[in-house]
């Protein structure tokens, strides 16, 4: 399996061959995920809920994603992996953006690094992009910045509201970003999107009718028990399976039904061997 580049996803958006984009926070996940052919790994912030325990994005750092990042590739090596900058590790200035997303190249090994926001991140975009690392854009809802949207709402619903939208996706464009991610946006606006931008668009809860799509691997295998959003489709359950299998291993246990024979080890020598040794400690 050969890693994909920015310019395969340039050439699938050309002939409008869907994009396949996985979050991943861990070895085994990444691993599972490579072995079934995704293209595209994110390792979002959003591992703050679906791991850390968090109530949201905010308190995530740059070290807990560098070592999720760095988890995640040996998992899939052979995978684009993209790194999501954590909250006020670049909207302080340009120059810290860049320090920040450089780890994530040095440190992790990853492919490309995600921000969000649109015209007020441009020169943050166009920075990281200028120091040669690919930068992904993504608009709509935008977790980090949920308080000033009100809460964890769609956007672009309203004419106004998509008129922002395109604007900020034209600007994204033009700072440099070679993709952007639309996240709870109206499908009529993400194909505008889509078809108005020569840069793939992704959606995350934005329809299908764009280059690909990305899901929470939390959200998808049923392991995220908090809330599910509208827009995800699990796949799996895998947190009635975890919660069974456990039961069931407490009940062996209590119940003396495990360990059986088969799973211990057996001595070598003679068992009056043994005795001898028990013998000389009592």
């Amino acid at each position: 399996m050969r890693k994909k580049s920015i310019l395969d996803l340039q050439s699938m958006k050309k002939k409008g061959e869907k994009l396949t984009w996985i979050t991943a926070y861990d070895f085994p996940i990444a691993s599972f995920a490579e072995q079934a052919g995704i293209d595209m790994i994110l390792v979002g912030d959003s591992l703050g809920m679906v791991v850390l325990g968090y109530e949201g994005t905010i308190p995530v750092t740059m070290d807990d994603c560098i070592s999720h990042c760095q988890a995640v590739r040996r998992g899939a090596k052979n995978t684009m992996i993209v790194g999501d900058m954590p909250f006020m590790s670049y909207q302080i200035s340009d120059e810290s953006a860049v320090e920040n997303a450089g780890r994530f190249l040095k440190e992790a090994d990853v492919d490309a690094v995600k921000l969000e926001g649109g015209r007020r991140m441009c020169s943050r975009i166009r920075a990281i992009t200028d120091a040669g690392i690919v930068v992904c854009g993504h608009i709509g809802l935008t977790p980090q910045s949920s308080g000033v949207l009100g809460g964890f709402k769609a956007q672009g619903r309203t004419v106004e509201s998509a008129r922002e939208l395109i604007l900020d996706a034209i600007a994204i464009e033009e700072a440099g970003a070679k993709f952007l991610l639309l996240e709870a946006v109206p499908p009529e606006v993400t194909e505008y999107i889509t078809k108005k931008l020569t840069i793939p668009v992704y959606s995350i809860g934005a329809g299908a009718s764009c280059d690909g799509q990305l899901i929470i691997c939390g959200d998808m295998l049923g392991l995220f028990q908090a809330f599910t959003p509208k827009f995800v489709k699990k796949y799996a359950n895998l947190a009635e399976i975890t919660i069974s299998a456990i039961k069931e291993y407490c009940d062996d246990v209590r119940n003396v039904k495990f360990p059986e024979d088969k799973h211990v080890y057996h001595i070598s020598e003679d068992i009056a061997e043994f005795e001898k040794l028990f013998e000389e400690f009592k």
